[in-house]
């Protein structure tokens, strides 16, 4: 759009007539965020109220447009950055997110842990040192005095106050084990996601050469990294009758992950009685039906 034009649109905001501001807003709307700074210097400039609050919801509207466009992209990917898709949960809520901030955050404490790792260590060794200094020294943990808080799902926040979910803090664990060259992968385990430790030649060795599983040992992120074996893990769900262990039990794909983070911010949102983002959350998560069908 030419920059006169956006202009001209962009004063057609304080006319009182409504079918004006519609016609307006429609074709403002087909624009992108690009044109958010405009829209800010005439809400600066703007003393009517309703003037501000309509062009507060435009730039919502854009950035929602921008949020929805990017997870979009990331989930028709074909390489899912898990770091790069949780980011994108955050912007829907804090779209102009310090996402170099949030990675020095995180590179502050993996070093802390790096330091202390070494290549003698059984990848048991190196959870065991994960775990202490994530959940004892760092002290993150479940923010079970607001278990329903739409900010236990956002990764700015979980750095910022160590509380999360238990999507979040498994999601959080996963990126961080990575980093530090764990081979860590989401289980769907019911109610509270499971990270598995996956290595096929250790698990053969481990459990017999008869083992149809590669996970080694899985981890509760939620219990304070907790430890359980795969013995462990189908008693719990046989005697809570989920079957087939597979799909609770075996390590799934990212996408998965990050559509069950967002279940929990929608579910968070509805709780909470935050209808108009209860459906867009719910608009963000029709983006996973076509490529995850779980």
């Amino acid at each position: 759009m030419k920059r006169s034009r956006l202009k001209a649109l962009i004063n057609l905001l304080d006319d009182p007539d409504n079918l004006v501001f519609k016609t307006v807003e429609k074709e403002l709307l087909k624009e992108n965020y690009t044109i958010i700074p405009a829209l800010e210097k005439k809400w600066e400039n703007s003393f009517d109220e309703t003037s501000q609050e309509r062009i507060e919801n435009l730039i919502q509207d854009l950035q929602f447009k921008k949020t929805r466009n990017l997870l979009k992209t990331w989930t028709s990917s074909s390489e899912n950055d898990l770091l790069e898709g949780f980011l994108t949960i955050d912007k829907f809520q804090y779209p102009d997110i310090n996402q170099m901030g949030i990675n020095q955050k995180i590179e502050k404490i993996k070093n802390s842990i790096w330091l202390e790792l070494n290549d003698s260590l059984t990848l048991l060794e190196k959870t065991t040192i994960l775990n202490h200094f994530l959940f004892n020294v760092h002290g993150f943990s479940i923010n079970h005095n607001n278990i329903q808080s739409p900010q236990n799902c956002y990764l700015n926040q979980l750095l910022e106050t160590k509380k999360g979910n238990s999507v979040s803090l498994s999601l959080f664990y996963t990126i961080l084990a990575r980093q530090l060259g764990l081979p860590a992968y989401f289980t769907d385990f019911p109610k509270n996601p499971l990270v598995a430790i996956v290595d096929s030649d250790l698990a053969r060795r481990v459990h017999g050469k008869n083992s149809s599983s590669d996970v080694l040992f899985y981890i509760n992120p939620s219990n304070k990294g907790s430890i359980a074996s795969r013995k462990e893990v189908d008693y719990h769900l046989k005697k809570n009758n989920y079957s087939p262990s597979e799909k609770f039990a075996e390590p799934q794909p990212d996408k998965l992950f990050v559509k069950r983070l967002l279940e929990s911010l929608h579910n968070s949102f509805h709780a909470v009685g935050f209808q108009e983002k209860e459906m867009r959350t719910a608009e963000l998560l029709s983006l996973f039906s076509q490529v995850v069908n779980t």
